[in-house]
């Protein structure tokens, strides 16, 4: 048996799994191939790859720093806003650290202790509470075995069906489409832009450079039609002056927007939930991976004291966690209320002027 079972080696699990106590025997379980671990492809992640300034803090909370591997031109310190409807744009100091998802995903990984029983290439089907642990079904080369654990870990992204399983009732975040094509660049930009326009979605849509790519991205309800407002985006680009050529690859993903601090989960009894499959994303920028951290820092803390009332323990050290994505959702309005958006960009408040050569 094992102490604690991990489903999902993402930014979550894989931190998780590495600062677990020594003296627990850890399962992880992750349905791809995991890059650092054992051979394949791990690079299934529908991300721009940016380390925004919070999940940088906590890599430095936690004693890391990015080999060179990771990183890929131009690091960023300008962001583009652009509102499409109100035609109008600002410039704004921030940095990002540009990276490569899938070295990253690798890098997380390869720090993974040996100890760590991986099992890539392994499905999550569903588990089943018994008197002293938690039955485990898992599916692997077509064929279903079990496993028992005394602590599951859902760390298995937007779509976990940990969750589902065991807070089926629990509000849930709002959902979103998110579609990310990689694209030819005609030119090298030196900024990340954000574009907002409620003709397209009520969240955001995105550019990232990546050395001589483009990526394009949007956040899409997936009630209205995905496809038709994907082109629209791409269209209203190259209007506004944008240069990019033919589609390298796609992706697409669900993510959440916790609109509510009521529709975050710690799980329930012996079956915890970490990073965004317990709906731990920041509302107004979609930023996950320092809710990843975050998440997998505090309940590996809780395991350190005492492995007893695990999930109830867990849900009192995210308190802090809740304000912030209170907060979060308070400076949503005056992202994405377009009055209060125009107010705020006319103001030019924060903003920077770019004087280019």
């Amino acid at each position: 048996m094992y102490d604690v079972a991990i489903i999902g080696a993402g930014p979550a699990g894989a931190t998780l799994a590495r600062l677990m106590p020594d003296t627990y025997k850890v399962l992880l379980v992750e349905k791809r191939q995991l890059a650092g671990v054992s051979s394949g492809d791990f690079s299934g992640k529908c991300c721009g790859g940016l380390l925004a300034p919070d999940a940088q803090r906590m890599l430095s909370k936690m004693g890391l720093g990015l080999p060179k591997s990771v990183l890929v031109d131009p690091q960023l310190f300008v962001v583009r806003a652009v509102d499409m409807q109100q035609r109008s744009e600002r410039y704004y100091q921030r940095y990002y650290i540009n990276m490569d998802r899938h070295n990253f995903d690798s890098w997380l990984g390869s720090m993974i202790p040996p100890s760590v029983d991986v099992r890539a290439g392994c499905r999550f089907k569903s588990y089943e509470l018994e008197t002293a642990a938690v039955k485990i079904t898992l599916i692997q080369n077509n064929k279903t075995y079990t496993e028992h654990a005394k602590i599951l870990v859902g760390a298995d992204g937007a779509s976990s069906r940990v969750r589902k399983q065991a807070v089926p009732t629990h509000p849930f975040p709002k959902t979103y489409f998110a579609i990310q094509e990689w694209v030819q660049a005609d030119s090298k930009l030196p900024y990340f832009s954000t574009i907002f326009d409620p003709e397209i979605t009520d969240y955001y849509c995105w550019t990232i450079p990546k050395e001589d790519y483009l990526i394009i991205g949007a956040a899409l309800s997936p009630r209205h039609e995905v496809p038709a407002r994907f082109e629209l985006l791409k269209n209203k680009l190259r209007d506004s002056g944008f240069g990019f050529g033919r589609t390298i690859h796609t992706k697409a993903a669900f993510i959440l927007r916790p609109t509510k601090t009521q529709q975050l989960s710690t799980g329930t009894g012996a079956v915890v939930l970490l990073g965004e499959a317990g709906g731990w994303i920041s509302p107004s920028s979609a930023e996950g991976l320092s809710y990843a951290f975050r998440t997998a820092l505090l309940f590996a803390q809780v395991l350190r004291e005492s492995p007893d009332n695990i999930e109830k323990r867990f849900r009192k050290k995210t308190r802090r966690l809740r304000t912030n994505i209170f907060l979060k959702n308070i400076k949503s309005y005056f992202i994405y209320k377009p009055w209060l958006r125009n107010i705020v960009m006319r103001s030019g408040l924060q903003s920077m002027e770019l004087y280019e050569k």
